[in-house]
């Protein structure tokens, strides 16, 4: 395996819409505030996407340091398998985190200490993840961490970066790119809560069992449709309901998420991150079709 493809393989790039979809959304709601700039999205999708990448290399690193990938039944993780030292993946770490810091400095710059704290905490988190005393996807809060990181965070977040204001409305619509992120990290804990269980990695699929982490899955899936339903009933723009385009792929995986063992579990997930992403894809859409 050459050194791009491997490295492609440590980011987990099929997750990637986590974290470019939030920037999206926040970024088309600006828009159709007539407060949309170019610069600031560009450096928003890369600090989102660099954290993305930090959280994923963190993980990595801590899995393997508390045992959490000998009974991994998706993809080994690369420091696991010895494919990468923990040092070059630490030095990623690093390298990562840095540029992503100095990059969002520019958004420090524009509008002031509330977007270093945003950078700082996510950063911070990104390690706590995993890592620190507390980690929190071995205490059942990796998916909370993922719907305010990857929904309420980066979508207000990166409203507030194009705007300077907050609005409600970025907060309503944080929703459901959170919710679909945090369905991404489910199918993956329902995969590996056997394995999990074992090396007491007490993900919420753990605590809550595989009958009733399916479930909140397919519950997910609702309140994600219903939050852009939410959005239309207080616009009564029809655009909003764009989203709805997206439901034979939602019901595909609301039926298949019942049964889905093993390596269906990895397809699942797969198909969670394709799912948030034509989601935000349209959300986005219907923010950028002008009605006035």
């Amino acid at each position: 395996m050459n050194q791009i493809k491997i490295w492609i393989e440590a980011g987990r790039l099929r997750t990637i819409p986590a974290s470019v979809v939030p920037v999206l959304v926040g970024s088309s709601l600006a828009y159709a505030h007539n407060q949309f700039h170019f610069d600031v999205f560009v450096v928003a999708m890369l600090c989102s996407m660099l954290f993305q990448l930090t959280s994923n290399f963190t993980n990595d690193v801590y899995d393997f340091r508390r045992g959490a990938d000998e009974e991994r039944v998706g993809p080994k993780r690369l420091v696991a398998s010895g494919v990468i030292s923990q040092k070059a993946m630490i030095t990623a770490i690093f390298l990562t985190a840095s540029i992503s810091f100095i990059l969002g400095m520019y958004l420090v710059y524009l509008h002031g200490f509330i977007v270093l704290l945003i950078g700082i905490s996510s950063l911070f988190f990104a390690w706590m993840y995993t890592g620190g005393p507390y980690p929190l996807a071995y205490n059942g809060l990796g998916d909370i961490f993922v719907f305010l990181f990857f929904g309420v965070v980066a979508v207000c977040g990166t409203y507030f970066v194009q705007t300077g204001y907050y609005s409600h409305y970025a907060l309503l619509c944080s929703i459901s790119p959170g919710l679909l992120a945090a369905n991404i990290l489910s199918a993956n804990n329902i995969r590996d809560r056997i394995g999990d269980a074992k090396i007491r990695k007490n993900t919420l699929a753990v605590l809550l069992g595989d009958a009733n982490s399916r479930k909140l899955y397919k519950v997910v899936l609702v309140v994600s449709y219903l939050s852009v339903f939410v959005l239309f009933l207080l616009t009564m723009n029809p655009y909003h309901l764009l989203p709805f385009i997206s439901i034979p792929l939602g019901r595909k995986l609301w039926k298949s998420i019942d049964t889905a063992q093993g390596a269906e579990l990895t397809t699942i997930l797969v198909q969670s991150a394709a799912l948030l992403m034509i989601f935000g894809v349209l959300q986005s859409i219907g923010f950028l079709i002008k009605t006035t």
